[in-house]
């Protein structure tokens, strides 16, 4: 994986989740700059989720397995759109909240993908 990428994704997420987080705080649904910050980190997502696969198609070998592997990249890769979703059906501080805990648990993901991939100690 690029260890850039991973970085620049996970701290995408903790600005979203901050800002969303901020958002609830003060009773606001989210908005329309909000999603434009979602697109954003959907965006670094699915470049990592496409980067990952061809590193996979190309004979790279995780070091925790390529299962486990693709389940947390097509994970990353839909969290952020489907809180997205869930924030345009509820419609007050909730939605805000949604997002916001949908881009820590990104955030985590990015984390974990770093260790699958043999970051941590390999």
């Amino acid at each position: 994986m690029i260890d850039a990428l991973t970085v620049a994704l996970g701290v995408t997420a903790l600005l979203l989740a901050a800002w969303c987080g901020f958002a609830a705080y003060r009773d606001q649904p989210t908005k329309d700059w909000h999603f434009i910050g979602m697109a954003v980190v959907a965006l670094l997502a699915i470049v990592q989720l496409v980067i990952g696969v061809v590193r996979l198609a190309g004979g790279a070998d995780p070091q925790q397995g390529v299962a486990i592997f693709v389940a947390y990249l097509i994970g990353s890769a839909l969290a952020v759109p489907i809180a997205a979703f869930m924030s345009l059906t509820e419609r007050t501080r909730w939605g805000s909240a949604t997002v916001s805990a949908a881009a820590v648990v990104l955030a985590v993901l990015e984390v974990r993908l770093y260790d699958i991939w043999g970051g941590v100690g390999g």
